[in-house]
């Protein structure tokens, strides 16, 4: 009888550039664009578009630490692996906890299906259409990374060939005589602290790419392919974020479009069979990108805690044939039909999450100081090698986007959602520990500074 696989080591590396293109940025474009445009659009009027380009800035500060430390070593349990490594067993134990609180959030993305398939058949129950989506992507997922990379490819085409349309009927509407005047009060509404306020609310939109750091056990050429693609998905939708913003906002009045849906301007551009095509291959598509790239890589951070016996080893098994971890896959799927069918709201849960998720991408950017030293060679290797001032500048750049956007965030957060936090945090260690001191957690070593075949 076969040996039962469970290790990290053993999935499949068929990942490569252009795999991971196709799910970053189906990561990137999801539900947010279609409605935080109107947002965007509310809070700085026709600047939205120059709003994208700031919030792109500051997501590729976000990810200037991933961009090293994915330069040099393989993460077989992407940030899990990067967290121990560079803080420490108690660090990485008490992320497994936050780690699952972070993607029992799923469940949003089935629901925010249903909700735009409704508008186009209504009458169907909205349970059922979620659940339905659901299933449909945990069956792809199961089939293997190299199936579920192929779909999304070509689902991420038809959703680029849908924005393209928006953009490519749309701007001949645009009034660029006027669009950068001031006159009627709607260009930079606000002034600055308008247009920031605007960058930072979508920063939802613009990030998403960092999922494929999840994904580096399945790569091929990880340490090459993974800084190239995370910069690349991103600078690539912000200049199509930047052209779709100029279309929402100058085709119809400002009054008309603030805190609306991209749709109100589809239906004014398009014929109704384009129209049709739009919430299929924009909304609906965009939301089933993120949808399957978050199932495709959710359970390979949690191979590793399994088999650094966090939680039971035998949940990280791979089927023998797909080399997916079946068993881990179908408690994700009861944790995201759960929600579905109790109505439960995961709000407050995504609040918690965004707000320690700060946290964990500034201890992140603190202990990539640590890289140069600890991996001397590998550093010198790295593509993104560089002089040590150019280093330590960027990572201080990258610590300060951080500490604004966490800064901004709590200014706006109540006090039971900041103890809900402290909470969470304080129960994250007490369970690490605990972990630790019965023996049963074992971190071992899963990353790789050379690639193995």
């Amino acid at each position: 009888m076969s040996e039962k696989l469970s290790s990290t080591k053993d999935l499949k590396r068929v990942l490569g550039k252009k795999e991971l293109m196709g799910i970053a940025i189906g990561s990137i474009i999801g539900s947010g664009i279609m409605v935080q445009m109107g947002t965007g659009i509310a809070l700085t009027g026709r600047s939205a578009n120059i709003a994208f380009l700031i919030s792109t800035f500051f997501t590729i500060c976000n990810l200037i630490p991933m961009i090293f430390v994915s330069s040099c070593l393989r993460f077989r349990g992407g940030d899990y692996t990067q967290i121990g490594l560079f803080a420490g067993e108690k660090f990485s134990g008490a992320y497994t906890i936050v780690y699952i609180f972070k993607n029992i959030t799923i469940a949003m993305f089935a629901l925010s299906f249903a909700d735009y398939f409704l508008s186009l058949f209504p009458g169907l129950p909205h349970m059922a259409v979620a659940i339905g989506v659901a299933t449909i992507f945990f069956i792809l997922n199961f089939f293997g990374v190299n199936i579920m990379a192929k779909v999304q490819n070509l689902m991420v085409g038809v959703l680029l060939f849908a924005l393209l349309l928006f953009v490519v009927f749309g701007m001949p509407h645009v009034d660029f005589a006027n669009y950068f005047s001031n006159a009627d009060g709607n260009f930079m509404t606000d002034g600055v602290p308008g247009i920031l306020s605007a960058a930072a609310t979508l920063g939802f939109a613009t990030g998403g790419a960092n999922m494929i750091f999840s994904l580096s056990a399945e790569c091929k050429n990880p340490k090459k392919d993974i800084p190239f693609v995370l910069i690349a998905s991103t600078l690539s939708v912000a200049i199509l974020y930047g052209l779709i913003a100029t279309v929402a906002s100058g085709v119809l009045p400002v009054d008309q479009v603030a805190g609306k849906s991209l749709t109100v301007v589809a239906a004014e551009i398009f014929p109704r069979p384009l129209y049709l095509f739009f919430i299929v291959g924009g909304a609906l598509f965009a939301i089933s990108t993120t949808l399957n790239s978050k199932l495709g890589s959710v359970t390979k951070p949690l191979m590793q805690m399994c088999e650094d016996g966090w939680f039971p080893k035998s949940l990280a098994d791979l089927h023998p044939k797909y080399r997916t971890p079946w068993k881990l896959q179908l408690l994700f799927y009861v944790v995201t039909i759960i929600p579905i069918v109790t109505g439960f709201k995961i709000n407050q849960i995504t609040t918690i999450v965004l707000i320690i998720g700060y946290c964990i991408t500034a201890l992140n950017t603190v202990m990539c100081f640590k890289l140069p030293k600890m991996f001397p060679e590998a550093w010198k290797k790295s593509n993104f090698h560089m002089p040590m001032y150019a280093f330590g500048a960027l990572l201080f750049l990258s610590l300060g986007v951080t500490i604004v956007q966490f800064y901004s965030k709590m200014r706006a957060t109540t006090i039971k959602i900041v103890l809900l936090n402290v909470i969470t945090i304080v129960v994250a260690f007490i369970f690490a520990h605990l972990r630790l001191k019965s023996g049963k957690a074992k971190p071992t070593i899963s990353y790789e500074v050379e690639d193995e075949a």
